[in-house]
């Protein structure tokens, strides 16, 4: 019996098979930490699956929050999608270098502001060139898309409904930063930040859910979700380093039918700078 895997998920031989259909809208959402030593946009430059356009979470961003690519307004983020072709009735791809690692940001933004038909690929580009699928170099030059935002206000929390959870408790916090950073026992990799977690945050490292860049089926994202101590019946709210990776959480409670949840867009980079937020250290 096959494991039921995530309804949001979608295979790279399915999407090597949709290649060229009309409405089909594939897009690279790379992005790296430093620490990794990738760049999205060379990596893009030298090949991408044929079609996709290159999504920049930095540029398409509210610069004026003075954190890392926050949420842009609706209208820059449906100017942004016309630009690249995509409307916001097109089914959607979007895959990252490893997989199953900034790609869901960007999956959870297409939802969040009003797409319905989006999905992430799993294996990302490293596992598509693994396969030896086809690649392209050429930039496309799409017809305009029509994206209608509807964005969804509900699925953001902000700083001042974060510190009233984190001082009263009222969702489940779920981190996805390193365990080392949550502790406090590693640095934060922005200079002049503290380390640590919010009271009552509970670690689930981004990495956990998702095995060779392929999230991991039903059963076994639940299991990872009880380990961690998150009860599936309450609500939840996703934070990490700066909002991207959240969504890997957020993608994972979603594929298990979890509709109860919100991301953290400021994150860490947010919290950890501020000196009026309580920080704790420790695994526990």
């Amino acid at each position: 019996m096959t494991a039921e895997k995530s309804k949001f998920v979608v295979s790279a031989d399915w999407v090597h098979k949709q290649l060229g259909a009309p409405e089909f809208r594939i897009i690279d959402a790379s992005w790296y930490l430093p620490a990794q030593n990738r760049n999205g946009a060379a990596e893009y430059a030298a090949g991408h699956l044929p079609g996709a356009v290159f999504y920049d979470q930095d540029a398409i961003a509210d610069h004026s929050t003075g954190l890392p690519h926050s949420i842009p307004s609706p209208e820059d983020f449906a100017t942004a999608l016309e630009k690249f072709g995509i409307s916001d009735t097109d089914t959607i791809v979007v895959y990252d270098g490893p997989g199953i690692f900034t790609a869901p940001r960007v999956w959870w933004l297409l939802r969040t502001m009003g797409a319905e038909n989006v999905f992430v690929m799993d294996g990302g580009l490293d596992g598509w060139k693994k396969e030896g699928r086809p690649l392209q170099t050429d930039l496309p030059e799409p017809k305009p898309g029509r994206f209608r935002p509807r964005f969804k206000a509900d699925a953001v929390t902000s700083f001042d409904e974060m510190f009233a959870i984190a001082s009263t408790g009222g969702r489940q916090i779920a981190d996805a930063r390193s365990l080392g950073r949550f502790a406090g026992e590693e640095a934060e990799p922005r200079a002049g930040m503290r380390s640590g977690h919010m009271p009552g945050a509970r670690s689930l490292p981004s990495g956990v859910f998702s095995v060779d860049g392929r999230l991991k089926d039903l059963d076994a994202l639940k299991a990872t979700f009880e380990a961690a101590g998150i009860d599936l019946d309450r609500p939840v709210v996703t934070t990490c380093g700066s909002g991207l990776t959240a969504a890997i959480i957020t993608l994972a409670l979603q594929s298990l039918g979890h509709e109860n949840n919100t991301l953290y867009d400021g994150s860490w980079s947010e919290w950890g700078a501020r000196e009026d937020t309580p920080v704790v250290t420790g695994r526990g």
